[in-house]
């Protein structure tokens, strides 16, 4: 069966058996959805590539200790994987992504990583703290934070965001980064750091996404506001802004029918996937970007330039 799809001037024809058949841009994935508080990697047609054979890891990260908060999918896995490939050692906090939570272990471990898995939520302040005992008991200290973990949902207006998104919302992407990061700057030394995620769509908005784009707004603030008072310790703390990149996250979000049409706005004609922003996290990790500190990294294949 055909589908025809349009996005702007640009229309294609997606078929079931065939795939895309006609386009001016080249969509990742066929229409699909997920009904869930959060998205899961393994039910995903197709899978998120998250490692790239190719990579050569060169000890970059040996014997750190990283936090990759949503390490479970996303791109998160493909954060978690690319630091295990340099040396570090994983701690993973998620939601409750079982199944895909077990599968990036197995990963980490056959690149001869070491992997905790911790499972609970970040919107919680215990659970934060538990995590970061947890790390300490177990391996002794915390060299990296990634705050990676968030959710979004789509509303086409702002009469559609009830009080319960909202506030879910901004307890996940904002309060699990405040409360895990404060819990982690005990532990934080000269050359840590910290990487936090943030949008594209902080700088362009997006009408179907406002509670979203205000907590990556704010961590965009947060980000830079807490570099310059950490800076003396040559403690980093850096944000990417990915544009759009197949995870979890997009089928759990949008209709069916939005999920081929997401990265055609991209001057390179399609989106990416998760493997290809990894090596932007291992520089914000490594002593490569030891110069850097309260930089927003833009990743989105020419959507937004300058």
């Amino acid at each position: 069966m055909e589908h025809k799809y349009t996005f702007g001037r640009d229309t294609y024809i997606y078929d079931d058996n065939y795939g895309v058949k006609m386009s001016s841009y080249i969509p990742l994935a066929p229409p699909q959805s997920q009904d869930g508080i959060v998205g899961l990697e393994y039910m995903m047609k197709p899978k998120p590539v998250f490692d790239d054979p190719n990579y050569k890891a060169c000890g970059k990260l040996k014997e750190k200790v990283a936090i990759v908060t949503g390490g479970d999918s996303g791109l998160g896995r493909a954060c978690a994987i690319a630091f295990a490939k340099e040396g570090a050692t994983i701690v993973i906090p998620y939601f409750n992504e079982d199944k895909d939570a077990k599968e990036t272990k197995q990963i980490i471990e056959s690149y001869q990583g070491q992997c905790l898995l911790l499972q609970g939520d970040l919107s919680k302040k215990e659970f934060c703290e538990k995590v970061v005992c947890e790390t300490i008991q177990k391996y002794g200290k915390i060299d990296i934070l990634v705050n990676n973990a968030g959710v979004q949902y789509q509303a086409d207006s702002l009469e559609e965001i009830t009080d319960e998104q909202f506030d879910w919302t901004m307890k996940v992407n904002i309060y699990g980064m405040f409360y895990l990061t404060r819990a982690c700057l005990p532990y934080l030394k000269e050359g840590s750091s910290i990487i936090n995620l943030t949008s594209i769509t902080t700088f362009e908005g997006d009408p179907q996404l406002m509670d979203y784009v205000t907590t990556k707004g704010a961590i965009v603030g947060f980000t830079r506001s807490l570099a310059r008072n950490l800076a003396l310790k040559k403690i980093r703390v850096n944000a990417i802004a990915p544009g759009f990149f197949w995870t979890p996250l997009q089928p759990n979000c949008w209709q069916a029918e939005k999920i081929p049409t997401l990265g055609a706005n991209a001057a390179v004609g399609h989106g990416a996937m998760p493997y290809q922003l990894a090596p932007t996290y291992v520089f914000l990790a490594s002593d490569d970007s030891s110069y850097m500190t309260g930089q927003v990294i833009h990743v989105n294949g020419g959507e937004i330039m300058g």
